[in-house]
């Protein structure tokens, strides 16, 4: 089997449409890390991905006949682009179905190379199949984003520039895996060639598909995936993908959001180029590894995938970028509520920056606040910092790996509830599409009231909301089917200490 996707990727069809991109070495990471690191430009594909490569592989491939069938593809941005761009260059009608959530940007962009496009649904796999259901009546050619060996073919040709630019020393490639046609098409090749080259997998801890199927020895569906990283928001694995990936991918290494925040920036400060989440994922994971296996000297290869990222998103990316570099330390700390107290505080951090601080008067003898306090970026340095708190007094309570205190508590102004609610408080994930609020509102039909309610746009197709609702336990199965129905994830987060020492009511 390996032959046969060598041989198609040494005769891929790609350079019509796509670049061979440079192999930079990241001054800044190699310096941190104590490595040498290479940074492998996908962003500067005319679509600001590598998706170009596997789209324009499969359909330059298709026979006469297919072509003037016309092509359907299912996308939530960087294969639509890929797909379109292809069409465009090969005169073939493209017809892409994009969930409704796709930012305007995206639409527009792949509208102007020529293709139609259809709204559906939510989520890319609402989309997915109903692009199916419309290939199948309409007989047009599915071009699948990652389960299809001519499209991993064109993936592979990553791994053939980065062989033949670098060619001496190479330790390890690290490479953002989503449905898997791109580390499959990598790994494939890079073992052929130089099988002592480590091939490592990174992916969100939230959407971790392959990972999961390695661990199980067999595809598994995940039954919600994080959105964050969009571009790799997958449920399930690719089937081709999975198979390679069991005999060629040396394993795999999940990240926080945080952590991909911070990979943004790192590339950033080396590039003065902006990835999206998913392009910096293969830099967090390097991070990761390379802290974790204590190595110095190496030669290390990461994959920047993409840089279709919405400059909304920007502003998220720079809160939390901060806490995955470890620079910014989040606590929640009791003080005396009496005059100079917050003074005091501040005099004991010697000399430490403090980036934010929250308080609403509540108790008449002790106030509870939620600060930020700058960091040297060391692990060690937080847990040094809370235990000089501790030894003096102060109750202490880390939130800085709490992603509900980072999400929502920081900003809620107001403090405790006046008295006990007997509420029951939930994260749910919102599709950011017209009329979603409404049809979530419309739904809960007024069967419980709402007491608490925190939205913060992120420039994301889907946002984040917690909610307060006076529920009894009876009924909570009911909300459930609730959320169910609608196609929300949700966690509930009742116990936790963001929402219980800064937000939750207090019997009187």
């Amino acid at each position: 089997m390996p032959l046969r996707y060598i041989e198609k990727i040494l005769r891929a069809s790609v350079y019509d449409v796509a670049i061979e991109t440079p192999l930079d070495f990241a001054r800044a990471l190699s310096t941190r890390t104590q490595n040498h690191v290479f940074l492998k430009r996908e962003d500067l594909q005319s679509v600001f991905s590598f998706k170009l490569r596997g789209a324009y592989n499969k359909m330059a491939l298709l026979s006469e006949s297919e072509k003037t069938r016309g092509v359907m593809a299912a996308s939530a941005g960087n294969h639509a682009q890929g797909v379109a761009l292809s069409a465009q260059r090969l005169n073939i009608d493209a017809l892409i179905v994009m969930p409704t959530t796709t930012p305007e940007i995206k639409i527009q962009s792949v509208k102007a190379m020529g293709a139609n496009i259809i709204l559906f649904g939510d989520s890319y796999s609402e989309a997915y199949e109903h692009a199916n259901q419309l290939a199948k009546k309409s007989g047009r050619v599915f071009v699948h984003p990652y389960d299809d060996d001519d499209v991993i073919a064109g993936q592979g040709t990553v791994a053939m520039e980065i062989l033949r630019q670098q060619t001496g020393k190479l330790d390890a490639i690290f490479v953002p895996v989503g449905g898997g046609g791109l580390i499959a098409g990598i790994a494939v090749y890079a073992k052929f060639v130089r099988p002592d080259i480590k091939i490592i997998g990174v992916e969100p801890e939230d959407s971790d598909c392959l990972n999961q199927a390695l661990k199980a020895g067999e595809r598994v569906i995940l039954t919600q995936v994080g959105l964050f990283a969009d571009g790799v928001a997958v449920k399930q694995i690719g089937e081709r993908p999975f198979a390679l990936a069991q005999k060629y991918v040396d394993e795999v290494i999940t990240v926080s959001t945080d952590e991909i925040c911070a990979a943004i920036k790192d590339i950033f400060d080396d590039t003065r180029s902006i990835a999206e989440p998913a392009g910096a994922l293969a830099i967090a994971g390097l991070k990761k590894y390379a802290e974790r296996e204590k190595i110095i000297g190496q030669t290390l290869v990461a994959i920047d995938s993409g840089a279709n990222i919405n400059f909304d998103r920007l502003r998220y990316v720079a809160e939390r970028a901060q806490v995955g570099e470890y620079r910014e330390i989040l606590l929640a700390v009791t003080i005396p509520e009496i005059a100079g107290s917050f003074l005091h505080f501040c005099q004991l951090l010697n000399g430490r920056n403090i980036t934010e601080f929250n308080y609403r008067y509540f108790d008449a003898a002790n106030a509870q606040v939620f600060v930020g306090i700058s960091s040297s970026g060391e692990f060690k340095d937080r847990a040094a910092l809370i235990g000089d708190l501790q030894t003096k007094g102060f109750d202490v309570v880390d939130m800085t790996a709490n992603d509900l205190a980072k999400e929502h508590i920081r900003y809620m102004v107001g403090g405790h509830a006046p008295c006990d609610l007997n509420e029951v408080i939930y994260s749910v994930e919102f599709p950011e599409r017209p009329g979603a609020l409404l049809s979530f509102l419309t739904e809960l039909g007024g069967r419980w009231n709402i007491s608490l309610f925190h939205y913060r746009n992120h420039g994301a197709a889907f946002g984040k909301v917690l909610i307060g609702l006076q529920i009894e336990a009876a009924q909570q199965t009911d909300f459930h089917a609730c959320l169910h129905a609608l196609g929300f994830g949700f966690h509930e987060e009742t116990h936790n200490p963001a929402y219980r020492l800064f937000s939750g009511g207090q019997a009187k």
